[in-house]
């Protein structure tokens, strides 16, 4: 029998303590990713969406965090608290710009949070993809206004921002490529987008014939196989434009499932040349009776009724924007219990009011409880919907008070602002603010 050496046996347990510990530490961080916001994760995704791009990346992200075994959960910035920052060891940011540089409205508590401190960030890695239109001055402004605040507060970049330009696929597989030498695999899930389905023009006809602004028409469409897919009031339709396939438009759906028909109104863009928008002038003048529309069905989340199915609805929108908020109304026909209050601007009240007919008799059964219209050029002083809403500050603290959830659709120049402005004089900021943290204030501005 041979005598144990007692060097030998530290040794040998040293070494298995030692396997022990790097066992614990690659289960850990390779440990399951927990779904709630208790749950603890090696890897945060952050994301603050406009109409639900960075969503889904979010959710690819994800998905190819955990083909490779880590521990990761996403996070929208509305949620992301001072401490999660404070403690992260590792973040990726995926950010829209709303606008010329803002933050989305779903990350404005966070940029205020960041911008008001100046505490250390020495112990985040992070990674940036800023989602953003170079047709903007401040390209993916906000991406990178994130991207400098993080490094000036000492946090470590694990690879350079990576600016997309419209969702262009060669830098989203950019970041695709990061992401599987960070998790350590090349099986990493499909992150193709729903395919486009084939569409025919049911019916198309100008709502403003004799307009000063640009044609607008509404466009009725029907799928080429006849199977209506599912959606939302609030839900947004991408259409791939022939000529530019990889720079879809989105547009406002206008109608429900149960209407039988996909209903859009799009405004015919002309440029100083006179040749008109490749999407727009698809849509409004080109395509024929039988020609495809290639055309995809996308969730808006942040501009749907959720929680606010059976609040009253202030409803404020100019132009086009009314497209989606008559789908909201349509919603709601059905619910007896619901209030409508609907605010909407245009040029002219003889030429502009989309939908005339449809919203009286809303208006006359009682569906549309208040309705207050802007036409700024029927002479006198230019009237807006945010002079509206000016005149209108004690119904509207009022409709507030009772539980009122608010959402704008339209223009993003001009009318988001002024909009905003007035609920900000009506109802005060810090309202406005709990408004938006709680879901009550929603905005689809294009």
């Amino acid at each position: 029998m041979i005598n144990p050496d007692p060097l030998r046996w530290a040794a040998a347990a040293a070494l298995v303590a030692a396997y022990a510990l790097m066992c614990f530490l690659l289960a850990r961080a390779r440990r399951p990713a927990e779904a709630d916001r208790g749950g603890e994760a090696d890897w945060l995704v952050a994301y603050a969406s406009q109409t639900g791009t960075g969503e889904f990346l979010a959710q690819q992200t994800v998905a190819t965090l955990h083909t490779g075994g880590l521990a990761a959960r996403m996070l929208s910035l509305e949620h992301l608290r001072e401490d999660d920052l404070r403690s992260a060891g590792r973040i990726l940011f995926i950010v829209s710009t709303y606008g010329e540089g803002d933050a989305p409205d779903s990350a404005e508590r966070f940029a205020r949070m960041l911008a008001a401190t100046s505490f250390s960030l020495a112990q985040l890695h992070y990674g940036v993809l800023a989602l953003g239109d170079s047709t903007y001055a401040q390209f993916c402004g906000y991406g990178r206004s994130l991207d400098a605040a993080l490094s000036a507060r000492g946090a470590t970049p694990l690879f350079a921002r990576i600016d997309v330009d419209r969702a262009a696929p060669p830098a989203i597989e950019q970041w695709q490529h990061h992401l599987s030498h960070l998790a350590g695999t090349s099986d990493a899930p499909d992150w193709s987008a729903p395919a486009y389905g084939q569409w025919r023009i049911a019916q198309r006809r100008q709502l403003n014939p004799g307009s000063a602004g640009a044609p607008v028409f509404e466009i009725v469409l029907r799928p080429a196989d006849d199977r209506l897919p599912e959606w939302e009031a609030g839900d947004l339709v991408q259409l791939s434009a022939p000529g530019e396939p990889e720079y879809p438009r989105e547009y406002s759906i206008a109608s429900l499932p149960s209407e039988g028909s996909l209903r859009l109104l799009v405004r015919l863009h002309v440029r100083d040349d006179g040749s008109e928008g490749l999407a727009s002038g698809w849509l409004c003048t080109q395509a024929g009776e039988g020609d495809a529309i290639a055309l995809r069905v996308r969730p808006h989340a942040r501009f749907r009724l959720g929680e606010n199915a059976g609040r009253p609805l202030i409803l404020i929108g100019n132009g086009t924007g009314i497209a989606g908020l008559r789908a909201h109304l349509l919603a709601r026909l059905g619910r007896d219990e619901t209030r409508n209050w609907l605010v909407f601007g245009e040029r002219n009240a003889a030429h502009d009011f989309f939908w005339r007919e449809e919203i009286e008799r809303w208006q006359q059964s009682g569906r549309i409880e208040a309705l207050d219209l802007a036409f700024s050029r029927d002479g006198g002083p230019q009237r807006y919907v945010q002079h509206v809403l000016a005149q209108r500050g004690n119904a509207l603290r009022a409709w507030v008070a009772q539980g009122a959830a608010i959402y704008v659709c339209g223009s993003l120049h001009g009318m988001a602002a002024g909009v905003h402005e007035a609920l900000v004089t009506a109802v005060g900021a810090d309202k406005l603010q709990e408004l938006a943290d709680m879901g009550r204030y929603r905005r689809d501005v294009y």
